[in-house]
């Protein structure tokens, strides 16, 4: 894993944090997936994936940056950034060039914001246009699909709603640019976990979003549309762990912040603010106030 060769000029591709805004999740269907209903944006903060070709024979990986370590414990074969190189491989049908991938991990892991799905759908991008493979996006989706539900989602990188059991996707209209702060303790949230914590009685087969408007008219308008949501994995991860939503507790206590919520399975979570400016300012104080978390303020894209 750790031997480099020698390698041609590098391309990158960046894996942009996922959100769940909204999280509604249905009943357990026949092959154990549960049915969701996601409202999903893409922040700027990310994570940073760089291909390389290389002499020695094999798909390499290093990965650096802050949460590095936290990747390295595991096996670089079971990383999904590898193995959508070598499902990539296998749905071009041809021979893989040697490749040297890099991960410079900046998100947090097991965080609910969708690290290692984003880094896998970086990588499909990424060999896509440098092993000139030049594959329909149906078709990376069903690569995508083959390595979890929340690849195909992480794909396009913009403002989308999720349905199914999360590998359907269609682009939102309409979607203003959200000034944002993302916050995570020192915590690790399961996500295997917190679903099995989930509640199965009275839960919905179809658990549907509001209609959405045909646009917002700013994080305002945003924030009372998601007060009629919900995250239906908040409860369960506070099962799982008693730190899980004490991010979303303290970006909701800032008085610049128009609403907060846990994102994903936890224990990181976002808040929306009405301006970049109103973002620095309270991630200057809650790192003041927590200063062992992640804290970055950031900004998502719209549509």
């Amino acid at each position: 894993m750790d031997r480099v060769g020698e390698t041609t000029a590098a391309a990158s591709e960046r894996a942009r944090a996922k959100i769940n805004l909204a999280l509604h999740i249905g009943r357990r269907r026949a092959d154990g997936y549960h049915a969701i209903a996601s409202l999903v944006v893409f922040a700027e903060v990310a994570d940073t994936v760089t291909a390389a070709r290389t002499r020695d024979g094999a798909i390499e990986l290093v990965v650096r940056g802050p949460f590095a370590r936290a990747l390295k414990r595991t096996d670089a074969a079971d990383n999904l950034a590898v193995r959508a190189a070598e499902a990539l491989t296998a749905a071009a049908g041809r021979r893989r060039p040697a490749t040297r991938l890099t991960l410079a991990k900046r998100l947090p892991v097991a965080a609910g914001l969708g690290g290692g799905s984003a880094d896998a759908a970086a990588v499909l991008r990424l060999l896509d246009r440098q092993w000139r493979l030049g594959l329909a996006p149906d078709r990376l989706a069903r690569v995508g699909r083959s390595l979890g539900a929340d690849v195909p989602m992480c794909l396009p990188s913009r403002p989308l709603v999720a349905t199914g059991i999360g590998e359907r996707v269609a682009p939102v209209a309409g979607m203003p640019r959200l000034a944002m702060v993302l916050a995570c303790p020192p915590v690790s949230v399961s996500t295997a976990k917190v679903f099995a914590a989930l509640t199965e009685e009275a839960r919905p087969a179809l658990p549907p979003l509001p209609p959405l408007p045909r646009a917002f008219a700013g994080p305002v308008d945003l924030a009372l549309w998601l007060k009629r949501t919900r995250n239906d994995l908040a409860e369960p991860a506070s099962v799982v762990s008693r730190s899980a939503r004490i991010a979303e507790t303290a970006l909701a206590r800032d008085p610049e912040c128009l609403f907060a919520r846990m994102s994903g399975s936890g224990a990181a979570a976002f808040g929306i603010f009405p301006s970049t400016a109103a973002a620095r300012r309270a991630a200057a104080r809650l790192r003041q106030a927590r200063p062992n978390w992640w804290v970055a303020p950031t900004w998502t894209g719209g549509s």
